[in-house]
């Protein structure tokens, strides 16, 4: 089954007067109140403008950040409004003070054709998660409390869906959580569930390279941990034919190889699942790269010397993969057909450090292949260094792109299928 099958797109809807509540991701990143990256607000824009464009009444929803209480200000979807006055000045945006209540059913209704309401941040209410806020004496008051909000989530999704006829979800970066506003309101609206334009591309790319990628299919890996990646590394075993490994993570498998990684950072609790996924990779018939050399030095700051070396010396930790493991690496890259990247391969936000994550971001560039960048710090890396136009995908959502490439069902799109 394609990965899209029994999922209609906002295309198929019919939007002409209708209420349409748009679960978006604007959960941006914000500096003393101001908006630092609006990638994610802009990549909801044509969904937003489709649905108007076809008689339809957006209703737009988000979270923003972890917030502690409802309110807390610093969390406010406030800037992200000023922001889309900036976007879409040709559009009326209403921002609501709280995303439901009577005040908010009325101004849905109120609605006029070409103007958006903006719901303020979801995760006000510890119902959107599903999961009870602060300290507890004791498990049982844990656990009656965590009772006590699933059952009042089941109200808040019900509230959620009554500010709407038709649903629409543009939000991959929180499909692999089954919140309110990403499943559990869902069902309320029938057969009149789509996804957006931005979850449309999202699954069909990553859907594409997990289900029937195209060989040679080639991952990076990198990031701090391994044990983070278990699941996604020993799915990739199965499907890739090589995978090229960088960041702290390398430094764990490394070590659990038996090789003298001085004061590089190691996962000591995870040295047996080191081991398994070496001796996984050994017996498969991908081959999984290590690298060969390494930028290091015996501090991360920007006046410490550097060096390149291909074993350490005491006191040394690798910051970076090394000239030989960067050409190691692009080569594999460049001749694959399908490619997936997840994960730094040394500290890129320090200059010093981040000639290993260019290099592999150049070499996604110039691959004929299918090249997807899973979200997170690879997103943040191609953008930071104006490749992102030059590859196939860049994801929006990291952590649920990587469940997808695991092999997990995300609750947010499953919400979405309609059953034969």
């Amino acid at each position: 089954m394609a990965y899209l099958d029994h999922i209609k797109s906002v295309e198929d809807l019919d939007l002409k007067g209708k209420r349409v509540f748009i679960r978006v991701d604007f959960n941006v990143p914000l500096d003393k109140g101001v908006i630092t990256d609006d990638y994610r607000i802009r990549q909801a824009l044509p969904t937003i403008q489709y649905v108007i464009r076809n008689g339809g009444l957006p209703i737009v929803a988000s979270h923003l950040g972890r917030p502690k209480a409802n309110p807390s200000p610093d969390c406010s979807l406030a800037p992200v409004a000023e922001r889309l006055r900036e976007l879409l000045p040709e559009r009326e945006i209403i921002f609501a003070d709280d995303c439901i209540g009577d005040g908010v059913v009325e101004m849905s209704k109120k609605l006029q054709p070409g103007q958006i309401l903006l719901l303020e941040n979801l995760r006000f209410y510890e119902e959107e998660e599903g999961k009870p806020r602060g300290k507890f004496a004791t498990e049982e008051e844990k656990a009656a409390a965590k009772d006590a909000v699933k059952a009042s989530q089941k109200k808040f999704a019900a509230a959620l869906a009554s500010l709407a006829d038709v649903y629409v979800n543009d939000a991959f970066g929180t499909c692999h959580r089954a919140h309110a506003s990403m499943a559990k309101m869902v069902p309320a609206f029938g057969n009149n569930k789509a996804c957006g334009f931005l979850l449309q591309k999202e699954i069909k790319f990553l859907g594409n390279i997990v289900y029937d990628p195209e060989h040679p299919y080639v991952a990076i890996l990198g990031g701090a941990k391994v044990s983070d990646k278990i699941g996604v590394i020993e799915s990739l075993i199965e499907k890739c034919d090589q995978i090229c490994i960088g960041g702290a993570m390398a430094y764990t498998l490394l070590a659990a190889k038996g090789v003298d990684v001085a004061s590089s950072r190691v996962e000591a609790d995870a040295m047996d699942v080191a081991k398994a996924i070496l001796e996984k990779a050994a017996n498969s018939k991908c081959e999984l790269l290590l690298p060969v050399d390494h930028v290091v030095s015996t501090a991360l700051d920007d006046t410490t010397p550097c060096e390149i070396v291909e074993s350490f010396s005491a006191g040394q930790m690798g910051l970076d993969i090394g000239p030989k493991t960067r050409e190691l690496y692009a080569n594999v890259i460049k001749k694959a057909k399908s490619v997936f990247w997840n994960g730094p391969m040394g500290v890129f936000e320090n200059a010093r450090y981040a000639a290993g994550t260019i290099a592999v971001a150049t070499a996604l560039t110039e691959c004929d292949g299918c090249t997807v960048v899973g979200g997170g710090d690879s997103a943040a890396a191609i953008r930071q260094f104006g490749l992102d136009s030059k590859v196939t995908h860049v994801s929006t959502g990291g952590g649920a792109s990587l469940e997808l490439v695991e092999g997990k069902e995300l609750p947010g799109v499953e919400a979405l299928r309609i059953a034969e």
